[in-house]
C-alpha cells in the first residue's frame, strides 16, 4: 500500500476563478483541462476542486442541490470524465470537495420537506422546529450562524401560514442535514461511491466540526456584543459534537476501505477541514484509524510572522499528531483566508493573530506587496520540506495578493451581505486568475475576445502577476515553486526521514533536518550568518544563501 496522499502535493482549484473556456466570465471544467500542463509543470500529484456540483450558487457551490451531477455553469459529467482522463495522463489525480453538513434549499429533499408540512417524515432529514415565543415568531433557540445573524429561518407552510423554522449553521440557503437519519447516512455512501466509480481518487470534506448536534438543541452561550459573526457562533459547542459525529465518519471510512478492497490499485482518501485553533491534540481524533485519512494543519497558515510562533505550531502538530500516527497536510492559503502575500506583507504581520473560524480579521494597516511576496516564497520553502502533504491554492504560485478594494456592489460572498458589509468576506482571495499580460479576455482568464466581465473584478495590474509574465522570468515565484516541488518529489520524499530541529545562533532563524535534507528559514529583516554547508537545492530568492549568510526573509534547502 503506497498511501500516496501522505506526502502528496495537492493544488486547490476554485473552479469559478481558475479558467473560463466558454467566455461567459465564470471558470469551468474545460478551462481546467486547458491549463493542466501548467499544473503538471508544478509537479503536483493531485488537484482538489472546490464544489462543482449542481447548485444555485448562493455560496458558490457549497450549497449543493444535486450531489450526483455537475452544474451546467461548469460543464457536464462528460467534461469531468475528460478532465479525470487528461489529468491522469499527466500523473495527476482528481479530488472532489464534499459538503456533508448541509445542502441547498433547492435540493429535492428540502423542497419536499417544506411542501410536506409539519410533522412529515420528509422534515426529519433536517432540523425543523417550532418557534419560541407566544406565536412561534422567535427562533427555536439562540444559535447564531457562522455567516452572521441567527442560525434559523422560518418557512411558509403549504396552507400559507407562518411555519416552522429550519437550522442552518451557515447561510439561510444551506439547511443542515440531520445526520441521525438513516437516509442521510445512506445518501453519502452513495455519493462517495458514485464519484469513485467515475475515477475520482479522494475527497476534501467540508466543515466537519459542525456535523453532530447536541440532542434537544439546547440554548448556547450569549456572546459579547461586537464579536465577529464566526467567532461569536464558534462559542456554541452544541453544533460541534465530534463525539456524536464519530459514528458517521467511521461509516465513511468503512465505505472507502471496502471500495479499496474491491478495486485493487485504487487508494481513495479523505482529508477533513477541521478548524480547531491551537488544539492539535483534538485534530488527532479526526485522523484516528476509523476516521479521516488526513487533516489540515491550519495553525501554521494562521501564524503571525514570528519564528517562535511558527516553530511552536510545527512542534505541536508533529508531536501531538504525526508522532501518534496521524497524517497531516500543511497549507498556507485557501479559498477562505486572506492570501499569504497580503498577510505577510502587512505592517502588523508579526502581531495579527486574531481570527474568526476560517476568516482572519485584520486591522487596516498598509500592505507591502513586494515584502509579502518575498516572505511567502520563504514560508513556502520552509513548509514544503516538512513531513506530510503540502497543499497550495491556485494563484499562490503567481504571488497573487488579496484584492482588498472590491466595490460593495460587486461583492458576492454571503458573509458580506449577512453582516451588512461589516465583514468583507472571502471574495478577495477568489478573484479570477490572470493567465496573460494582455487585459483582453480578462488577462486570459476567459477564452477569446469575450465581452463578458469576470464574475469578480480583476485589478488593472493583474497582468504583472500573470502566468505568462512569470514564466519568462527564471527568478519568478512561479519558477521557484517549480524548482521547489520538483526537488520535493526527487529529494525530500526519497531521502528525507524523521524530522528534528537544528540549533541556530539566532532566535529569528529556524532550521530543521530530515536525514540529508536541511532547511533554514530567516524570519528577520537582516542577513544572518549560519553554519550552513552542503549543496544548495532550493532558494526562496536567487542568491538567498551566500557565503554562509542567509538573506532577510528567506529560506533555503541544502543537501548535507
Amino acid at each position: 500500500m503506497s498511501e500516496w496522499w501522505r506526502q502528496a502535493v495537492v493544488y486547490q482549484v476554485y473552479p469559478r476563478s481558475f479558467a473560463d473556456a466558454n467566455g461567459d466570465g465564470v471558470g469551468d471544467l474545460r478551462g481546467i483541462i486547458s491549463h493542466l500542463d501548467h499544473l503538471q509543470s508544478l509537479s503536483v500529484d493531485a488537484v482538489w476542486m472546490s464544489p462543482c456540483f449542481r447548485s444555485p450558487q448562493r455560496d458558490h457551490g457549497y450549497d449543493v442541490s444535486d450531489y450526483f451531477d455537475i452544474d451546467p455553469m461548469f460543464g457536464t459529467l462528460a467534461d469531468l470524465d475528460e478532465l479525470i482522463v487528461e489529468a491522469r495522463r499527466r500523473g495527476i489525480k482528481i479530488v472532489l470537495d464534499i459538503v456533508p453538513n448541509h445542502c441547498s434549499i433547492d435540493h429535492a429533499w428540502f423542497r419536499s420537506a417544506v411542501s410536506a408540512g409539519r410533522g412529515s417524515v420528509e422534515r426529519e432529514r433536517f432540523y425543523f422546529r417550532d418557534g419560541s415565543g407566544p406565536n412561534g415568531d422567535e427562533p427555536p433557540n439562540n444559535w447564531l450562524s457562522l455567516f452572521g445573524g441567527p442560525a434559523w429561518t422560518r418557512v411558509t407552510e403549504p396552507d400559507g401560514s407562518d411555519g416552522q423554522w429550519y437550522l442552518h449553521v451557515f447561510d439561510a440557503g444551506q439547511p443542515d442535514f440531520n445526520w441521525e437519519h438513516p437516509d442521510v447516512q445512506q445518501h453519502f455512501d452513495d455519493v462517495l461511491t458514485f464519484w469513485l466509480d467515475r475515477g475520482v481518487e479522494g475527497f476534501r470534506v467540508d466543515a466537519v466540526t459542525v456535523v453532530g448536534k447536541t440532542p434537544g438543541l439546547p440554548e448556547g452561550p450569549t456572546p459579547p456584543p461586537g464579536l465577529p459573526a464566526a467567532h461569536a457562533s464558534a462559542m456554541n459547542k452544541h453544533f460541534q459534537r465530534h463525539d456524536i459525529a464519530r459514528a458517521y465518519w467511521a461509516r465513511w471510512r468503512r465505505t472507502l476501505d471496502r471500495y479499496q478492497a474491491e478495486h485493487p490499485g485504487r487508494e481513495p482518501f479523505t482529508i477533513c477541514e477541521a478548524y480547531i485553533p491551537r488544539k492539535p491534540q483534538l485534530i488527532l481524533d479526526y485522523v484516528a484509524p476509523d476516521q479521516f485519512h488526513q487533516a489540515f494543519a491550519f495553525d501554521l497558515m494562521l501564524s503571525p510572522w514570528v519564528a517562535a510562533s511558527v516553530k511552536g505550531f510545527v512542534d505541536s502538530y508533529v508531536n501531538d499528531v504525526m508522532n501518534n500516527g496521524g497524517a497531516l497536510a500543511w497549507t498556507l492559503n485557501n479559498h477562505d483566508t486572506h492570501r499569504s502575500v497580503t498577510r505577510y506583507g502587512r505592517a502588523d504581520a508579526a502581531t495579527a493573530e486574531s481570527w474568526t473560524g476560517n476568516n482572519l480579521v485584520y486591522t487596516n494597516t498598509p500592505v507591502d506587496v513586494a515584502l509579502g511576496v518575498r516572505r511567502s516564497r520563504a514560508m513556502a520553502v520552509f513548509t514544503a520540506g516538512l513531513p506530510g502533504a503540502f497543499f497550495l491554492y491556485q494563484g499562490e504560485e503567481l504571488g497573487l495578493p488579496e484584492v482588498l478594494d472590491i466595490p460593495g456592489d460587486r461583492r458576492q460572498d454571503p458573509i458580506f451581505h449577512r453582516t451588512h458589509g461589516n465583514e468583507k468576506g472571502r471574495d478577495g482571495c477568489r478573484v479570477p486568475l490572470p493567465w496573460t499580460q494582455d487585459r483582453s479576455g480578462n488577462h486570459g482568464f476567459s477564452a477569446g475576445n469575450t465581452e463578458h466581465i469576470s464574475w469578480l473584478p480583476q485589478p488593472k495590474n493583474w497582468g504583472e502577476h500573470s502566468a505568462e509574465s512569470l514564466d519568462l522570468d527564471p527568478d519568478s515565484i512561479t519558477n521557484m515553486y517549480r524548482t521547489l516541488l520538483k526537488e520535493r518529489r526527487n529529494v525530500a520524499s526519497a531521502e528525507a526521514g524523521e524530522f528534528s530541529w537544528l540549533e541556530t545562533e539566532h532566535a529569528d532563524v529556524l532550521g530543521y533536518r530530515r536525514d540529508r535534507l536541511a532547511v533554514f528559514f530567516n524570519l528577520s529583516d537582516e542577513p544572518r550568518s549560519l553554519d550552513m554547508s552542503g549543496e544548495v537545492l532550493v532558494e526562496s530568492e536567487s542568491g538567498a544563501c551566500w557565503d554562509g549568510d542567509l538573506a532577510p526573509n528567506s529560506a533555503v534547502w541544502l543537501r548535507l
